[in-house]
């Protein structure tokens, strides 16, 4: 009876286990690529937060521009 049951409801479908392993795979990429991401963009805020910090250290005396005339 359990068997029948089994086979009534569905059961194991190799389409629908096939389908699942390939859904948790591209789970598996996108969680690797948004890690990558993440890493990378760390990496450029921290970048941009160091250049900044070097343009602040610059100490040049820049003349006002004048407007223009027209």
């Amino acid at each position: 009876m359990a068997k029948a049951l089994l086979g009534y409801v569905g059961g194991s479908d190799p389409r629908l286990l096939a389908e699942m392993r390939r859904l948790q795979q591209r789970v598996q990429d996108l969680e690797s690529e948004l890690m990558r991401i993440q890493s990378e963009n760390d990496a450029l805020t921290a970048a941009a937060q160091h250049g900044d910090s070097l343009l602040d250290s610059i100490d040049i005396d820049v003349p006002q521009s004048e407007p223009a005339l027209t």
